[in-house]
């Protein structure tokens, strides 16, 4: 049904804008057409089993396309065996392939039960103009559901969209083959459905700061928000009869915040959930429900119903800019903090200020049915290559990943080995405070695990 609405609306305002010969119109109708078509093909896809087309100003209609859903429906992981497990692993940009392969190394030492699976993600461009992730990649997580990855180079205003968004997002659309729409437009499986972004921010013994103590996890909706991509120039001036008359209002744009009930319940259990599988015992919302009251009224709303079902952890809520303040003042008055997309975005960064930096937080994207792990700092070019990087993201990250496969005891052998060498503080890359290569850092984890 919703093909055929789509190919209607298409089909008329095409034929109208060829019949009026207006060039400025007809490639303004096309541009309409084809953020509908690519909102359709899943390039924008904001909850597990529904689709919304939202307002588009200068049509002046709601295209909402709903289907049967159930909020309480929350997924685990499959469970991953003790035998060899195959992990996609993706080395990034910059420094990533060097910190990949210390993260290797101690696997290896540490007789972690997994095979590597390497992929590339240089983003591939169709012959429709457009970059996507190499399908290889994406063929790899259907298969493992598992995933490590590095820092990607993040173009800014111009090029490819964001490889680190788009892996983030494999969600979005998946229909087990390849579209034929688009030069074989990839729709990628709702499967992946990476929807929370979880980063702890822990103080680490050994590695001073301004803030000690601290022991934050944020957690981040990873769907929709202000990064559901929806942007468009501002049109005006439509009329449906025909002749048509379409005007683009010179330097506006808009871009659409988009909260659904649907993914706001499912962060919000997922929060609490990780609550109390940690024995943590609070749970905060951020929000600025006090001006955008209808989108982060939802999602606070959504929480408090959340927050109701769970008498063991208490719940607060309070204003982003409240949180930020208490923050740089006290940090450890929070506990787990659940958030919309860009606020997740901005908090969780600033909490990795707090213990020293994103060189040493790691990071998780968790979803219903598959994972990817990453290092979240740039790919730090100058380095590249020297033999300098720090590998500690990389590397927590990957007790994440070991722990979300019900391997504690490797992650916590890894993980007290790494911790024991910044401690120590006799073997440290320049940015802990060192003058040690990267190699040598890696090799004082392996020596701590070899000698454990």
């Amino acid at each position: 049904m919703y093909v055929n609405i789509l190919q209607t609306v298409k089909n008329k305002y095409e034929t109208n804008a060829e019949q009026n010969n207006n060039t400025k119109l007809y490639l303004n109708l096309i541009f309409f057409l084809k953020n509908v078509e690519m909102l359709y093909n899943g390039e924008v896809i904001f909850g597990v089993n529904f689709v919304y087309i939202t307002h588009i100003p200068f049509f002046g209609h709601f295209f909402r396309f709903l289907s049967p859903n159930n909020f309480h429906n929350c997924r685990s992981l499959a469970n991953f065996s003790t035998k060899c497990t195959r992990v996609t692993l993706i080395p990034g940009d910059g420094i990533g392939p060097e910190i990949s392969s210390s993260v290797q190394t101690i696997f290896k030492v540490a007789e972690v039960p997994i095979e590597w699976e390497v992929v590339d993600v240089t983003p591939v461009k169709g012959r429709d103009g457009t970059w996507k992730i190499p399908s290889k990649c994406i063929e790899s997580i259907r298969q493992t559901k598992i995933g490590l990855k590095g820092p990607l180079a993040t173009p800014v205003g111009k090029g490819h969209r964001s490889l680190n968004l788009a892996v983030r997002k494999w969600e979005q659309h998946w229909s087990n083959k390849l579209s034929a729409h688009s030069s074989c437009k990839i729709c990628f499986s709702r499967e992946f459905n990476l929807f929370a972004n979880v980063r702890p921010c822990k103080s680490i013994e050994g590695f001073t700061t301004l803030y000690d103590k601290v022991d934050i996890v944020t957690i981040r909706e990873n769907t929709e928000g202000e990064y559901s991509g929806i942007e468009h120039e501002v049109l005006t001036s439509v009329e449906f009869s025909c002749v048509i008359t379409v005007n683009i209002i010179d330097g506006v744009v808009q871009s659409i915040k988009l909260i659904t009930k649907e993914a706001s319940y499912r962060i919000a259990k997922f929060a609490f959930e990780f609550a109390r599988k940690n024995n943590r015992k609070t749970v905060t919302a951020v929000h600025k429900a006090n001006i955008m009251r209808m989108s982060d009224g939802l999602f606070l709303r959504t929480c408090r119903e959340v927050g109701e079902q769970y008498d063991g952890i208490k719940f607060h809520e309070a204003y982003l800019d409240t949180v930020c303040l208490n923050l740089v003042q006290d940090p450890t008055q929070f506990d787990v903090l659940v958030m919309p997309n860009l606020y997740g975005d901005i908090v969780s960064d600033l909490c990795a200020g707090l213990i020293g930096g994103l060189g040493v937080t790691p990071s998780g994207n968790i979803g219903n049915e598959a994972a990817i792990f990453e290092s979240v700092h740039g790919t730090a070019p100058d380095i590249a290559g020297h033999d300098k990087a720090n590998p500690t993201a990389l590397l927590l990250s990957s007790v994440m990943m070991l722990r979300h496969m019900n391997m504690h005891d490797k992650a916590s052998l890894i993980e007290r080995s790494c911790l024991d060498t910044i401690r120590e503080g006799k073997v440290l890359t320049a940015d802990l405070g060192g003058t040690a290569k990267c190699s040598e850092f890696t090799e004082e984890i392996c020596a701590k695990i070899r000698n454990a």
